[in-house]
């Protein structure tokens, strides 16, 4: 079930008049049931959600939850902040697991088995999040990491699903690994980080470049430079909720139904009508997730 939040929601935006999909939504850490965040999305023009999981607890939430729902379709992996835990432990209990002893490689191999079957899932569309995560995780779980990386970019591949990618403060190994790999056709930079010179490697190389509430941030500039010069058959738009929630709203929780919030400020930066916009998201995101 969804976790409580009880900090003041903000107030539900105008609705778009072209729908759109939040191709990145965390349900499961969000206040409220699954049916009211439907259909608060729906009333401003959220027609469809893309749930992901960041462990194998949420991964199965995310597949049952599509199972569930037409209008909500799943993601599942191992977060990269994830991998480093179940291979060294986690004595702290940062995660929502609590502490953890270390159970090695084997330990990741039969997580990463349990991802493998979920993937396979009808209502699973995508193999994500996953990537590398350098600003959490250290040195010493960077290994790990990477190999959790290549092992999702593998089942996304034989899977034939889109996978979706967590990029923090990595963005070098990240192009990296997808090339040493061999990306999946269908490539998805959740939270688009990077700025305009890699939105550029990004568009050679038909990635799709998602962005959410921050690139309303009066410190991203460089995701506006992005959204600039992104082409705009790969531009998805995501709200990462309960996190990200977009200006002036920041600091309190984010939801799918924010996102005519974030399409706006995105549309205002390329200069575009919205609905052209909505139009172009609302074909991505139907393309890359296969749905």
């Amino acid at each position: 079930m969804p976790s409580k939040n009880n900090a003041e929601a903000p107030p539900p935006p105008e609705p778009l008049r072209v729908p759109v999909a939040d191709s990145h939504t965390h349900l499961d850490m969000q206040s409220g049931t699954v049916e009211e965040a439907l259909a608060a999305a729906a009333a401003v023009g959220v027609s469809t959600l893309v749930q992901v999981g960041c462990d194998l607890k949420g991964s199965r939430w995310a597949a049952e939850t599509a199972a569930a729902y037409g209008d909500v379709h799943a993601a599942v992996a191992l977060h990269p902040n994830e991998a480093p835990r179940i291979v060294l432990g986690d004595p702290d209990g940062w995660s929502r697991q609590g502490a953890r002893v270390p159970g090695g490689e084997a330990a990741l191999d039969e997580q990463l088995a349990e991802i493998d079957a979920l993937a396979a899932l009808e209502q699973v569309k995508g193999v994500g999040e996953t990537g590398l995560d350098y600003f959490r995780t250290g040195d010493e779980g960077r290994a790990a990491q990477e190999r959790s990386f290549r092992a999702h970019i593998e089942i996304a591949k034989r899977h034939g699903k889109a996978l979706v990618i967590h990029d923090r403060d990595a963005h070098e190994d990240v192009l990296r690994v997808l090339k040493e790999e061999g990306a999946p056709e269908r490539t998805v930079f959740h939270c688009y980080s990077g700025d305009a010179e890699m939105a550029e490697i990004c568009a050679r190389e038909g990635y799709y470049m998602s962005f959410a509430g921050n690139v309303t941030f009066k410190n991203a500039q460089n995701l506006r430079e992005a959204v600039a010069v992104a082409p705009a058959e790969l531009l998805l738009v995501e709200t990462d909720a309960p996190f990200l929630t977009p200006a002036p709203w920041r600091g309190r929780p984010n939801a799918p139904y924010l996102i005519p919030v974030t399409v706006r400020a995105m549309a205002q930066v390329r200069d575009m009508p919205e609905d052209a916009l909505c139009e172009a998201i609302a074909a991505n995101t139907a393309r890359a997730f296969g749905y």
